[in-house]
């Protein structure tokens, strides 16, 4: 690490240990964002960037703290240790050299207790409004770098390495990436995030806003048609909160216009990636190919992943790496990693998460529309999330904001089951029907909460 890095990673870590519970995230979100993987100590075999480091600090606190889960570990919990432990145990079966034991501890080290470390800090919905509005104005600095990118050329997070000093170019536009890896990851972020700042316009309007314009600015300065595909995603997930109860509907519609397609194209529908280009230049192309490849090599990867996947498309991807081709897309990536299992846990997930945004608006009272709202917001991000998934494979920090997504899922569900399993126990003798009940105790819940976090803004 340099000096600046040094002295950034102490400074977030004596804030995380100190802070109080509700404010460890900002801290962690801070540090794993804007510092470059490049920033960080090597022990051994064992690479630990700052990102990693600050979640061992995460660890430590929790420990030294006594901090733990609230209530029983629910489903998703479940299924993220599940997908941990079956990551590591295929290690077993790749090059150790390469992708074996360490490599996967590290995977499953960063993305299982960054949600964890989330859950333990942010468990209702008063903590989730807080935590989306530090993220709008996290996003603040890197919006006005990106902007200064975009019109001077140079990437002021180059001086932490691991990002070029240079901005990438393409069909003579300039694509800021700020202190991700890649223009089309910085891109992702602020298209992901921006559903989540629009669920807290209600209620913190400032906030909203602020976050709103750099989610936009950090979209359009990374200059690529993913990230403009994600905001539409996220924008029309957004569209059909007045229209939800039609979402089963649709949701079969669009199963069925599938099969339509796949009967009348000439090739699979997924080729439709192939006519998406936005920005100009876009590799729509190579995403479509990647899934016929994936399918038609299946029987290479789909026990335990694999360790060569440059033969199925020889001249795609980084000529730096001889194994791989370029796989860009987070389905196949979890599937190269570890097999048909390890994209069935992860899509597992996803699925559960949505599943439970819909409960969740369910539990909710009518008559606190604004919580509705924010809910179906945070499930509006992580549809963009999956769309995103099937054209990037998220190989940096930006992946933290997805498991953010899912974990302040997790966390409000658990909150509303909760509340309502220990209120109910405490009024055995109610006679009001179980779905009024479970509505009306969870939004008493949320009520509390947001009195308590108004008192405190």
């Amino acid at each position: 690490m340099n000096s600046l890095a040094t002295i950034f990673f102490l400074a977030a870590a004596v804030a995380l240990m100190i802070v109080p519970r509700r404010l460890a995230v900002v801290p962690l979100l801070v540090g794993c964002t804007y510092m470059t993987m490049a920033q960080g100590i090597k022990i051994g075999p064992a690479s630990l960037p700052i990102y990693r480091m600050l979640l061992l600090v995460g660890v430590i606190r929790v420990c030294l703290r006594s901090e733990r889960l609230p209530g029983k570990m629910n489903l998703i919990d479940l299924l993220m240790i599940g997908w941990g432990l079956w990551v590591i145990f295929c290690s077993m079966f790749h090059d150790q050299s390469r992708a074996g034991i360490v490599y996967a501890c590290g995977i499953a080290f960063n993305q299982i207790l960054f949600y964890f470390l989330i859950r333990i800090w942010c468990v209702d919905l008063n903590e989730v409004t807080y935590v989306l509005c530090m993220v709008a104005l996290l996003l603040i600095p890197i919006a006005f770098e990106m902007i200064y990118e975009k019109y001077v050329g140079k990437n002021l997070f180059s001086s932490f390495g691991g990002v070029p000093n240079h901005v990438l170019i393409r069909e003579g536009s300039l694509r800021a990436q700020g202190p991700f890896r890649h223009p089309i990851l910085a891109g992702t972020v602020g298209a992901t995030c921006l559903p989540l700042f629009i669920g807290i316009f209600k209620t913190h309007p400032n906030k909203a806003v602020v976050g709103i314009i750099a989610a936009l600015v950090i979209t359009l300065t990374s200059a690529s048609s993913g990230p403009v595909m994600s905001t539409l995603a996220g924008l029309g997930a957004i569209i059909l909160f007045r229209h939800r109860a039609y979402v089963p509907t649709i949701k079969m519609g669009a199963v069925g216009l599938y099969v339509i397609l796949m009967l009348t194209m000439s090739k699979p529908p997924y080729y439709l990636i192939s006519k998406i280009d936005i920005s100009g230049g876009s590799t729509g192309w190579h995403r479509s190919y990647l899934i016929e490849q994936t399918f038609k090599h299946l029987s290479e990867w789909w026990a335990f992943g694999t360790d060569e996947t440059r033969h199925w498309m020889p001249n795609q991807g980084f000529a730096l790496d001889p194994h791989h081709t370029d796989i860009t897309n987070i389905y196949i990536g979890f599937g190269v990693t570890a097999g048909v299992l390890g994209l069935i846990f992860f899509t597992w997930i996803m699925w559960t998460a949505f599943c439970w945004v819909g409960k969740v608006c369910e539990m909710l009272s009518p008559k606190d529309m604004s919580m509705v709202f924010l809910v179906w917001c945070i499930g509006s991000s992580l549809f963009a999330h999956a769309v995103t998934g099937l054209s990037v494979a998220y190989f940096d920090q930006s992946i933290i904001f997805l498991w953010l997504n899912i974990a302040v899922v997790s966390s409000v569900f658990s909150s509303g089951s909760m509340n309502t399993s220990r209120r109910y126990a405490n009024n055995p003798a109610t006679t009001m029907k179980s779905s009024n009940m479970q509505r009306t105790l969870f939004t008493m819940g949320v009520s509390n909460s947001q009195i308590i976090f108004d008192s405190n803004a």
